[in-house]
Protein backbone atom coordinates (compact mmCIF):
# COMPACT_ATOMS: atom_id res chain seq x y z
CA UNK A 1 0.00 0.00 0.00
CA UNK A 2 1.48 3.04 -1.19
CA UNK A 3 0.75 6.57 -0.42
CA UNK A 4 0.08 8.96 -3.50
CA UNK A 5 3.12 10.74 -4.75
CA UNK A 6 3.12 14.37 -4.55
CA UNK A 7 3.18 16.83 -7.52
CA UNK A 8 6.16 16.60 -9.58
CA UNK A 9 8.65 19.16 -8.68
CA UNK A 10 8.83 22.02 -10.44
CA UNK A 11 12.05 24.10 -10.08
CA UNK A 12 14.65 22.99 -12.60
CA UNK A 13 17.05 21.29 -10.07
CA UNK A 14 14.17 19.20 -8.82
CA UNK A 15 12.84 18.15 -12.15
CA UNK A 16 16.12 16.96 -13.33
CA UNK A 17 16.56 14.87 -9.91
CA UNK A 18 13.16 14.05 -10.15
CA UNK A 19 13.86 12.27 -13.98
CA UNK A 20 17.43 10.70 -12.88
CA UNK A 21 16.36 8.98 -9.44
CA UNK A 22 13.44 7.70 -10.79
CA UNK A 23 15.22 6.35 -14.36
CA UNK A 24 18.02 4.86 -11.56
CA UNK A 25 14.71 2.92 -9.50
CA UNK A 26 13.28 2.00 -12.39
CA UNK A 27 16.03 0.22 -14.30
CA UNK A 28 16.27 3.34 -16.81
CA UNK A 29 19.57 3.81 -15.18
CA UNK A 30 21.23 0.70 -14.07
CA UNK A 31 23.94 0.14 -12.07
CA UNK A 32 27.06 -0.01 -13.63
CA UNK A 33 25.81 1.88 -16.87
CA UNK A 34 27.00 5.72 -17.18
CA UNK A 35 25.01 8.57 -18.17
CA UNK A 36 24.70 10.10 -21.28
CA UNK A 37 27.03 13.63 -21.60
CA UNK A 38 25.95 16.65 -19.64
CA UNK A 39 24.84 17.99 -23.28
CA UNK A 40 22.84 15.35 -23.79
CA UNK A 41 21.51 15.05 -20.33
CA UNK A 42 20.32 18.34 -20.48
CA UNK A 43 18.38 17.78 -23.61
CA UNK A 44 16.67 15.19 -22.86
CA UNK A 45 15.86 15.64 -19.22
CA UNK A 46 14.73 19.32 -20.49
CA UNK A 47 16.41 21.84 -18.18
CA UNK A 48 19.67 23.83 -18.53
CA UNK A 49 23.58 22.51 -17.63
CA UNK A 50 24.16 24.54 -14.59
CA UNK A 51 21.06 23.21 -12.49
CA UNK A 52 21.48 19.87 -14.06
CA UNK A 53 25.24 19.70 -12.78
CA UNK A 54 24.26 21.00 -9.49
CA UNK A 55 21.58 17.82 -9.61
CA UNK A 56 24.80 15.39 -10.24
CA UNK A 57 27.32 17.07 -7.94
CA UNK A 58 24.05 16.69 -4.99
CA UNK A 59 23.35 13.30 -6.34
CA UNK A 60 26.95 12.18 -6.35
CA UNK A 61 27.73 13.54 -2.70
CA UNK A 62 24.74 11.02 -1.75
CA UNK A 63 26.62 7.74 -3.39
CA UNK A 64 23.47 7.76 -6.66
CA UNK A 65 26.72 8.63 -9.13
CA UNK A 66 30.22 8.91 -9.41
CA UNK A 67 31.80 11.76 -11.38
CA UNK A 68 35.18 11.93 -11.72
CA UNK A 69 36.55 14.75 -14.00
CA UNK A 70 37.33 14.06 -17.64
CA UNK A 71 35.12 10.52 -17.42
CA UNK A 72 31.78 9.93 -17.77
CA UNK A 73 29.36 9.59 -15.14
CA UNK A 74 28.85 6.33 -13.31
CA UNK A 75 25.35 5.41 -11.84
CA UNK A 76 26.29 3.33 -8.94
CA UNK A 77 24.59 0.55 -7.20
CA UNK A 78 23.27 3.09 -4.42
CA UNK A 79 22.91 -0.35 -2.11
CA UNK A 80 26.52 -0.22 -2.07
CA UNK A 81 27.45 2.93 -2.81
CA UNK A 82 24.70 5.11 -1.11
CA UNK A 83 24.46 6.55 2.84
CA UNK A 84 22.11 7.74 5.24
CA UNK A 85 21.43 10.22 3.22
CA UNK A 86 19.78 8.58 0.02
CA UNK A 87 16.39 8.18 2.87
CA UNK A 88 15.60 11.93 2.81
CA UNK A 89 15.82 11.73 -0.69
CA UNK A 90 14.06 8.48 -1.10
CA UNK A 91 10.92 9.74 1.04
CA UNK A 92 10.14 11.58 -2.09
CA UNK A 93 10.03 8.44 -4.42
CA UNK A 94 8.17 5.71 -2.07
CA UNK A 95 5.76 5.19 -5.48
CA UNK A 96 9.15 3.56 -7.35
CA UNK A 97 10.76 2.24 -4.66
CA UNK A 98 12.12 -1.24 -4.81
CA UNK A 99 10.77 -4.04 -4.12
CA UNK A 100 10.79 -4.70 -0.53
CA UNK A 101 12.72 -1.23 0.17
CA UNK A 102 9.72 -0.94 3.09
CA UNK A 103 9.95 -4.24 4.81
CA UNK A 104 13.69 -3.65 5.20
CA UNK A 105 13.53 -0.49 6.67
CA UNK A 106 10.90 -1.88 9.12
CA UNK A 107 12.98 -4.42 10.05
CA UNK A 108 15.81 -2.22 10.54
CA UNK A 109 13.30 -0.09 13.09
CA UNK A 110 12.20 -3.63 15.10
CA UNK A 111 15.83 -3.84 16.00
CA UNK A 112 16.48 -0.10 16.52
CA UNK A 113 13.98 0.71 18.41
CA UNK A 114 13.39 -1.96 21.35
CA UNK A 115 17.40 -0.83 22.22
CA UNK A 116 16.24 2.97 22.16
CA UNK A 117 13.09 2.23 24.34
CA UNK A 118 15.13 0.22 26.88
CA UNK A 119 17.59 2.68 27.19
CA UNK A 120 15.11 5.73 27.62
CA UNK A 121 13.42 3.72 30.36
CA UNK A 122 16.57 2.52 32.28
CA UNK A 123 17.02 6.23 32.43
CA UNK A 124 13.88 8.12 32.78
CA UNK A 125 10.94 5.80 33.23
CA UNK A 126 8.78 8.78 35.14
CA UNK A 127 9.19 10.49 31.94
CA UNK A 128 8.58 8.17 29.22
CA UNK A 129 5.41 6.93 30.95
CA UNK A 130 4.32 10.83 31.45
CA UNK A 131 4.53 10.67 27.57
CA UNK A 132 2.66 7.53 27.17
CA UNK A 133 -0.65 9.37 29.22
CA UNK A 134 -1.53 11.38 25.83
CA UNK A 135 -2.74 7.70 24.41
CA UNK A 136 -5.73 7.80 25.71
CA UNK A 137 -6.58 10.97 24.12
CA UNK A 138 -5.68 9.98 20.70
CA UNK A 139 -7.74 10.63 18.24
CA UNK A 140 -8.12 7.64 15.99
CA UNK A 141 -6.84 8.89 13.28
CA UNK A 142 -4.14 8.18 10.53
CA UNK A 143 -2.87 11.54 10.91
CA UNK A 144 -2.55 11.59 14.88
CA UNK A 145 -1.20 8.35 15.23
CA UNK A 146 1.53 8.80 12.85
CA UNK A 147 2.58 12.19 14.79
CA UNK A 148 2.19 10.85 18.11
CA UNK A 149 4.39 7.75 17.37
CA UNK A 150 6.86 9.82 15.65
CA UNK A 151 6.89 12.13 18.55
CA UNK A 152 6.93 8.83 20.84
CA UNK A 153 10.32 7.52 19.27
CA UNK A 154 12.21 10.51 19.07
CA UNK A 155 11.44 11.20 22.30
CA UNK A 156 12.88 8.35 23.54
CA UNK A 157 15.93 8.66 21.75
CA UNK A 158 16.24 11.73 23.62
CA UNK A 159 16.25 9.92 26.80
CA UNK A 160 18.65 7.66 26.03
CA UNK A 161 21.81 9.61 27.12
CA UNK A 162 23.13 9.02 23.55
CA UNK A 163 22.75 11.12 21.09
CA UNK A 164 23.37 9.31 18.57
CA UNK A 165 19.98 7.73 18.49
CA UNK A 166 18.18 10.89 17.76
CA UNK A 167 20.74 11.69 15.14
CA UNK A 168 20.07 8.30 13.23
CA UNK A 169 16.46 8.71 13.70
CA UNK A 170 16.29 11.82 11.90
CA UNK A 171 17.41 10.44 8.72
CA UNK A 172 14.50 8.12 8.90
CA UNK A 173 12.26 11.01 9.61
CA UNK A 174 11.30 11.73 5.96
CA UNK A 175 10.50 8.65 5.05
CA UNK A 176 8.77 7.53 8.14
CA UNK A 177 6.31 10.55 7.39
CA UNK A 178 5.59 9.64 4.20
CA UNK A 179 4.86 5.70 4.94
CA UNK A 180 3.59 6.34 8.36
CA UNK A 181 0.38 7.61 6.88
CA UNK A 182 -0.28 4.91 4.98
CA UNK A 183 0.43 2.58 7.46
CA UNK A 184 -1.83 4.08 9.97
CA UNK A 185 -4.46 4.38 7.66
CA UNK A 186 -5.05 0.85 8.53
CA UNK A 187 -7.35 0.35 10.90
CA UNK A 188 -5.58 -2.75 12.03
CA UNK A 189 -2.87 -0.80 12.35
CA UNK A 190 -4.01 1.65 14.56
CA UNK A 191 -5.63 -0.66 16.99
CA UNK A 192 -1.77 -2.82 17.03
CA UNK A 193 -0.38 0.31 18.17
CA UNK A 194 -3.03 1.52 20.60
CA UNK A 195 -1.90 -2.03 22.16
CA UNK A 196 1.64 -1.60 21.95
CA UNK A 197 1.65 1.54 23.73
CA UNK A 198 -0.88 0.30 27.05
CA UNK A 199 1.68 -2.55 26.39
CA UNK A 200 4.69 -0.50 26.81
CA UNK A 201 3.14 1.11 29.65
CA UNK A 202 2.70 -1.99 31.51
CA UNK A 203 5.95 -3.25 31.12
CA UNK A 204 7.65 -0.12 32.72
CA UNK A 205 5.66 0.04 35.71
CA UNK A 206 6.23 -3.90 36.17
CA UNK A 207 8.92 -5.40 38.63
CA UNK A 208 10.19 -7.06 36.12
CA UNK A 209 10.09 -5.35 32.95
CA UNK A 210 10.18 -6.37 29.38
CA UNK A 211 10.90 -3.04 27.68
CA UNK A 212 12.68 -4.54 24.69
CA UNK A 213 10.88 -7.23 24.39
CA UNK A 214 7.10 -5.83 24.37
CA UNK A 215 8.77 -3.01 21.58
CA UNK A 216 10.59 -5.83 19.82
CA UNK A 217 7.32 -7.74 19.40
CA UNK A 218 5.36 -4.90 18.60
CA UNK A 219 7.57 -3.69 15.48
CA UNK A 220 7.99 -7.00 14.53
CA UNK A 221 3.95 -7.36 14.12
CA UNK A 222 3.95 -3.86 12.31
CA UNK A 223 6.09 -5.41 9.72
CA UNK A 224 3.80 -8.34 9.07
CA UNK A 225 0.96 -5.91 8.61
CA UNK A 226 2.71 -4.26 6.45
CA UNK A 227 3.33 -7.32 4.28
CA UNK A 228 -0.03 -8.45 4.56
CA UNK A 229 -1.51 -5.38 3.41
CA UNK A 230 1.06 -5.10 0.57
CA UNK A 231 0.25 -8.20 -0.87
CA UNK A 232 -3.18 -7.59 -0.59
CA UNK A 233 -2.80 -4.61 -3.07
Amino acid sequence: MNPTLSSPPVRPAQRAEHKIITGILDGTFAPGSVLPSERQLAETLGVARPPLRETLQRLAAQGWLTIAHGKPTVVNDYWEKGGMGLLSTLARYVDTLPHGFVVHLLEVRSRLLPIIAELAVFRAPDDVLAFLDKVESLEDNAQAFAVFDWQLQVFMAGKTGNPIYKLMLNDFSGLFATLAAAYFAIPLARNASRKYYRDLVNAIQAEEHQVEKVVRDAMEESVAIWEKVAVSD
